[in-house]
């Protein structure tokens, strides 16, 4: 999308499951073993009960809509800040969402709140980005 179609409010979002399999496959890729996230065992001792996914992993659905539904093509992130409000477990449906909320023309600047919620419509994942735009 192009910087002068954009408007304050307009809003876009994507929805993933978590499962084991992309839990593991992220683990290797960014080395973080924690085993919060990868041991059951271990993990049902702790303040979750069960496993967890790592709050980067879902935040990267937020840099999915950013990078190719809102803004999209030609967006590059400038800053992030993340919140997690709620544990992500195995198996939750997340739905992350943009929107629109401030446009600096000088720069072509979008600011966005950001936000994930689960299957519940709980929210386990809020904050703020600014992204650029080369178009």
């Amino acid at each position: 999308m192009k910087y002068n179609e954009l408007t304050v409010g307009m809003s876009s979002e994507i929805e993933k499951v978590f499962d084991l399999k992309s839990v593991q496959k992220f683990a290797n890729l960014v080395d973080d073993h924690n085993p919060i996230h990868l041991d059951e065992e271990y993990a049902s001792k702790s303040i979750f009960k069960k496993r967890i996914v790592h709050g980067l992993l879902v935040s990267g659905l937020i840099s999915a809509v950013i990078g190719t539904k809102l803004p999209g093509e030609g967006s590059i992130y400038l800053g992030q800040s993340l919140s997690f409000i709620k544990p992500v477990y195995l198996q939750d449906k997340i739905k992350a969402k943009v929107e629109v909320i401030k446009l600096r023309d000088d720069k072509k600047l979008v600011t966005l709140k950001t936000i994930c919620v689960n299957q519940d419509n709980e929210e386990v994942i809020n904050g703020e980005a600014v992204v650029k735009l080369f178009q």
